[in-house]
């Protein structure tokens, strides 16, 4: 039974690892333009048309400037991590192969005919590799890139809660069977 509740935490772990290499291909920031960005694009849209335009585009320009200064807050994209954590989504991809990897040796190691006593004590290297990767995403999500000038402003998406997800589902896997149930009404401890 305490094999299968270790087997079980590794499935959970590497269930973490899938996780947390997809959410670098989701959107982890939503980009959206500050009220100082839109009031500086309609400045630059207005300067622009009254320096290089007609007539006509300078009373079109007129009209939009007020819809333009009014933007402030408005998405203007989503922004993943591979497109925004220049070096650290490969970092986040690289722990996330490692614990895959090791998650899914140990437990094809556990299900061998060798591996009669039931193979525990494996996967501890999914647990280190599990906080290394919540330390990095858990900085990201609390310190976001900046983006220049303060036109736009950053503010997280489901992308950067998923990889954090994932990132404790590694963490908490090979810890699963070392839980003590031991207290609770006719259970006993359970052991890896």
């Amino acid at each position: 039974m305490a094999s299968d509740r270790s087997r079980y935490g590794l499935l959970v772990s590497a269930a973490g690892a899938v996780l947390l290499a997809v959410s670098v291909f989701l959107p982890w920031y939503e980009l959206t333009l500050t009220p100082d960005g839109a009031s500086f694009a309609a400045n630059l849209a207005q300067g622009l048309a009254g320096q290089y335009g007609n007539e006509s585009l300078q009373h079109l320009i007129s009209g939009v400037h007020g819809n333009l200064a009014s933007a402030g807050g408005q998405q203007l994209a989503a922004l993943s991590a591979r497109q925004t954590l220049h070096d650290l989504n490969v970092v986040l991809l690289v722990l996330a192969g490692i614990a895959l990897f090791d998650a899914l040796t140990t437990i094809a190691r556990a299900a061998g005919p060798a591996a009669v006593g039931g193979g525990g004590g494996g996967g501890r290297m999914v647990s280190l590799v599990g906080v290394l990767a919540a330390a990095c995403v858990a900085y990201r999500m609390s310190v976001p890139p900046v983006p220049a000038g303060g036109l736009v402003a950053l503010t997280l998406r489901e992308g950067s809660w998923l990889a954090l997800l994932g990132s404790l589902m590694m963490v908490l896997g090979p810890i699963w069977p070392q839980v003590s149930l031991e207290g609770a009404p006719g259970s006993t401890l359970i052991r890896a």
